[in-house]
């Protein structure tokens, strides 16, 4: 298992309009990765523990907390490409009883908020494996950056803790004079649950104690993760792993779901389209004709973009990958790539 450091490699433009560049080396030269947006995205979320992907007809699992491969022989680097003069915007992250939380947001209306991201990447910044003391109402807390964790100096109670960069809300370019901000954003989706009617409902205030935005947000700090809210007669728990809203006193469930917004996109723009390399290197459609759809696969992705969805044909069943982005004969073992075309 090899291991290798995320660089502080700077390049006057960024590489494509990205300010960062994801790359594998097998001891010989460092190769760029294919579609490392996938990877981008997955790593700025402080849940995300790590990705498997395909690179020269082998799968490798990235392990984001320590930067490193499960593959013999393999390293990983993340390269910052920025500006001089500029920084990268970065969240830090504590594993509470629940979420991962960013140090600085408010947890409830009571408790006061922590000491603020920004504080602690100047302390790591001036030393990478030092410590930072601060405290929270009366408590007082320790944070190790060289053992990534959060120590209560009272109770000695130990929380993980996670630094990473924050996506862009536009993914293809690096503006320096808008600062991002501190909180995660609702990032252009809508979360419904399926009512009593079999319609798909929103998430609202004046329903429940949480709207579709403030979902949104706490899924983005952790995707595998549960929320837990109420309403005028009952409390309910959604899942975030299963999509899924259990009453938590009568334990009935209904389907929840997360969508893209269509007022986010451009007008005139069309749905992403899903297509699979055939033989030949020739790109198909996946139509209702192969009993999944571009639409089937869009909603699917968007629930859970790390996730896999199985589906059959009149001979075989497959399973296809988001976080590899390939489609895998569950029969013949047979592997084919996975593209999406947002255009």
């Amino acid at each position: 298992m090899e291991r290798e450091e995320q660089t502080g490699r700077r390049q006057e433009t960024p590489v494509n309009g990205k300010h960062y560049e994801w790359q594998l080396s097998d001891g010989h030269q460092w190769l760029p990765i294919d579609h490392d947006h996938v990877i981008e995205t997955h790593y700025c979320q402080p849940g995300a523990k790590g990705i498997t992907i395909n690179f020269i007809h082998t799968k490798v699992f990235i392990d984001f907390d320590t930067l490193q491969t499960q593959t013999a022989g393999l390293r990983v680097q993340r390269l910052s490409l920025l500006p001089r003069g500029h920084t990268e915007d970065v969240g830090w992250y504590f594993r509470d009883d629940q979420l991962w939380r960013e140090y600085g947001s408010r947890q409830t209306s009571s408790r006061p908020p922590s000491i603020s991201s920004g504080e602690i990447e100047r302390q790591f910044a001036l030393n990478p494996r030092g410590t930072v003391s601060f405290t929270v109402g009366s408590a007082g807390y320790s944070l190790d950056f060289s053992a990534m964790a959060q120590t209560n100096r009272i109770t000695g109670l130990r929380r993980n803790v996670r630094r990473r960069p924050k996506f862009p809300s536009n993914a293809e370019s690096f503006d320096s004079t808008s600062a991002s901000s501190s909180q995660p954003t609702d990032g252009g989706y809508t979360w419904e649950f399926m009512g009593d009617e079999g319609k798909w409902t929103k998430y609202e205030a004046n329903m429940c104690t949480l709207d579709s935005g403030a979902i949104e947000r706490q899924y983005q700090l952790n995707p595998e993760g549960q929320l837990h809210f109420n309403t005028e007669r009952h409390s309910y728990t959604l899942d975030f792993a299963r999509m899924r809203q259990v009453n938590d006193t009568l334990g009935t469930a209904r389907a929840a779901r997360r969508t893209a917004d269509c007022g986010g996109q451009r007008s005139g723009s069309t749905p992403p389209r899903w297509q699979f390399q055939d033989i030949g290197g020739v790109w198909r459609d996946y139509s209702k004709g192969s009993n999944i759809s571009s639409q089937d696969l869009e909603l699917q992705y968007q629930q859970n973009p790390s996730g896999s969805v199985n589906f059959t044909t009149r001979n075989f069943r497959y399973e296809l990958n988001f976080s590899a982005m390939s489609q895998k004969n569950l029969f013949t073992s047979t592997t084919r790539s996975v593209r999406r075309l947002t255009q």
